[in-house]
Order: structure tokens, then sequence, then C-alpha cells
């Protein structure tokens, strides 16, 4: 089916409504995800609120219009439940940076700490990991640790941030990154202040560190959303993925956003498109289920970040 007009869009629409209830399904969306998708999405939120509904609903099937290690969080969570990933190759380079075999050696170098990994890896790696932990809770859940020692896994940025919150502790920090945050320099901060002198700048904590310095507010997905929604200032600059534009203008109409640079564009989140969403429930594809004994084993880490962020 080719979309091109508002009919074509309606009708496939309603097809997804249809094979929904039959399905007895529910579509998820994280807020980076293409416009229209976010739209026919039932529930659409950040990694965080994502990962605790999908523990949470009594529905059969998931149909989990994210990036792949999304999908293992749903399946690893609800393993009775069928988990679908719409678009099979939509992947996070940056979760793809994390070895096992690399960690595993870490870990030999420093036994007695505690190995505090991002949502955004795959289940091996948070099978490896005490812990896991979401741009809204890492400083929290780095907090909560006993350990003295954090092995941070595998954003160095979001690393650095919470470091900085928690300096009390001692980091070995993985050199990874999200190129979409991490690509964006400080000089474009610069020069958004200098063309909007007084707009907000909210930025998310996966963004370099000199660029999270410059700016007024720093948070997740969500938390951006809750800050701008409430603040009373009518225009705001934004650095994080352009998907989230969309909830940000949604939930306020009268207020003016700004992506502080066009790169902020995520292309593995942006392959799913509406007819992969009516594919995934018409043809129950792509399953994604995690090895029974890795996913245990992931599961402790996903459970305890559940606990206590």
């Amino acid at each position: 089916m080719i979309i091109e007009n508002g009919m074509d869009v309606m009708k496939l629409y309603h097809k997804i409504d249809d094979l929904r209830q039959k399905r007895n399904a529910v579509i998820v969306a994280h807020y980076y995800q293409n416009d229209d998708v976010q739209e026919i999405a039932d529930v659409v939120g950040d990694s965080f609120a994502l990962a605790k509904y999908c523990a949470s609903t009594d529905k059969d099937v998931i149909v989990f219009c994210g990036v792949h290690f999304m999908a293992e969080s749903a399946n690893i969570l609800s393993p009775q439940k069928t988990v679908l990933l719409p678009v099979i190759d939509a992947g996070c380079p940056m979760a793809d940076t994390a070895a096992v075999e690399d960690l595993k050696l870490i870990k030999s170098h420093y036994p007695n700490a505690a190995v505090v990994s991002y949502v955004n890896t795959t289940a091996e790696i948070k099978a490896e990991s005490d812990v896991c932990c979401t741009s809204s809770n890492a400083v929290k859940i780095v907090k909560s640790l006993a350990e003295d020692e954090i092995i941070f896994v595998p954003d160095q940025n979001l690393g650095s941030y919470v470091e900085k919150q928690v300096p009390e502790k001692k980091f070995i920090k993985w050199q990874g990154c999200c190129m979409v945050h991490h690509r964006m320099q400080a000089e474009v901060v610069e020069e958004a202040k200098e063309k909007m002198p007084g707009v907000p700048i909210l930025v998310h904590p996966e963004c370099r560190p000199e660029v999270v310095e410059k700016a007024d507010f720093v948070g997740s997905t969500k938390q951006i959303i809750e800050y701008a929604t409430k603040s009373e200032a009518g225009e705001f600059l934004i650095g994080t993925e352009k998907g989230i534009l969309y909830e940000l203008k949604k939930r306020n109409p009268n207020k003016k956003f700004h992506l502080l640079s066009q790169s902020l564009l995520c292309k593995d989140m942006k392959k799913t498109n509406l007819k992969d969403v009516y594919y995934s429930l018409k043809n129950m594809e792509y399953e994604i289920r995690v090895e029974e004994d890795i996913r245990v084993k992931a599961q402790r880490a996903l459970d305890r970040m559940l606990e206590l962020g």
C-alpha cells in the first residue's frame, strides 16, 4: 500500500485497530518514533516508562515501535507475552559498542565494582550487570548502591553526567556514545544562545559534557517534556532527537520549540512506519525472544532497576 493521502492513512489506521483487537495487542512507541507511529500507539514514553508498562500490561502481544534492545527488554520482563519488533534491523549503534567479553575483562580488573548498564544495551550485557538504569533514573540508581566503584556501560556521556552528580564514587566508564547526541558540539549551543538570547535550552544527558554544562535543564525525554510543559516560558531550544517535538507540540500547542541542531535525528528510530506496524500485526513479525539462560540473568538487573528507580 502506498500512503500518500489522508484516506489511505485512515484506512490503515482502521486496519491496525482491527488487528490490535484481534490479537489482544498493545502498541507502544518511543518518543523518538515517527509522528504517525506515535499517534497510533496506545502508549508513548521514554525507555523507563515503556519498560514499566510492558512489565505490567495484561495484553498477549506487545508491538514495540522502537529499536532492538527495547523489544528485548520487553521480552525479558514479560516472557509469557509475544513481543514484536516491526522492523527487524532497527538497532542501536551505541548498544552494539558494548561487547560481553570486554565487559567480563573489565569486571575482572574491578572485582568490587557494581556494573550499571544503561538500558540501551543488549540482553547479554544486561545479564552481566548488577542493575540497569535509564537516563531518567541513573543518578538515583547509582546513589542507592553500596559499592564505591561503578562500571558504567556503555554511554560515556551519561556516565560523566552521573559521575558529576555522585562525585563520591569512582567511575569506570565505557567509551561508547549515542552519535545522534554526541556529534552536537558546544559551539552549536553558543550560536543558539546568541541568536535566541534568553530562550531556555533543554538537553539530554547523552550529550557531551561541554554541551550539558551550557544547558538550562538536563533530563530524559520524559523529563524534558514535563519541564517544558510546566515552565512559564513560551519558547525552547531542544537538544535531543527530533521525534520529541511531536509530544512537546501536542501538549503545548501555544509554545514554540526549536531543535538545537538539525542533525538530531536517529535513522534507526525513524525506520518504523505505519505499514510496518500493520504488517507486524498481520503476520506476527518479527518476534523477539531472548535465550532463557540470558533472559533470567538480565531480568535480575532490570527488576532491580524497577525496584530502585
